[in-house]
């Protein structure tokens, strides 16, 4: 399990890259660099990192699912994941 401040980081990063997303395109368009440079750091969606949706493990996300693999695993055994068994032969 993630601690609350990393998954809380992150979500306040998901934000910050949607506000700035149009000013962004707009600064890149124009090839204006310099004006690109004084956004703020996390305004960038190069910082961002996939988390597992449920527990916030940045390792072993499945991006199809959303979660990470461990997570994966105990649903698809469980039977929550809908069209996903275990694999026999």
């Amino acid at each position: 399990m993630a601690k609350e401040s990393m998954k809380a980081r992150e979500r306040k990063r998901e934000r910050t890259v949607a506000i700035y997303a149009e000013k962004r395109k707009a600064l890149k368009e124009a090839g204006d660099y310099e004006g690109l440079q004084r956004l703020p750091k996390n305004a960038s969606p190069v910082r961002l990192h996939n988390r597992c949706k449920l527990t916030g493990r940045p390792k072993g996300y499945m991006r199809t699912f959303g979660i990470s693999r461990v997570m994966f695993r105990e649903m698809a055994n469980a039977g929550l994941i809908p069209g996903v068994k275990k694999a026999s032969w």
